[in-house]
């Protein structure tokens, strides 16, 4: 599951996947439900790793979205640099100062 987004298909997956857990530990009786530890256990593994993907789906960038954070970057970059005196600056204001 390395999509780049979160889209309506992949959210309907996890729901299904939650539903099948759920399922899975209403169909074990009290005794099975201990004995079925380690399969229970993968599944709410899996059940916990698509729950963080979900979680962070707002972190995923979009080639158009990452374009424009590297553009905004830049350009903040580049104020900073332009903000800053340089060090030959820095010496002639302070001899004319």
């Amino acid at each position: 599951m390395s999509e780049p987004t979160y889209g309506p298909e992949r959210a309907q997956r996890l729901v299904e996947l939650l539903r099948t857990l759920a399922v899975r530990i209403i169909e074990l009786d009290d005794t099975a439900l201990l004995a079925a530890g380690p399969s229970l256990l993968k599944l709410i593994g899996d059940v916990r790793s698509e729950l963080f993907h979900y979680e962070v789906r707002c972190t995923y960038d979009t080639p158009e979205i990452a374009e424009s954070r590297r553009i905004v970057r830049e350009a903040q970059l580049g104020d900073a640099l332009r903000n800053d005196p340089d060090e030959g600056d820095a010496r002639w204001r302070d001899s004319n100062g």
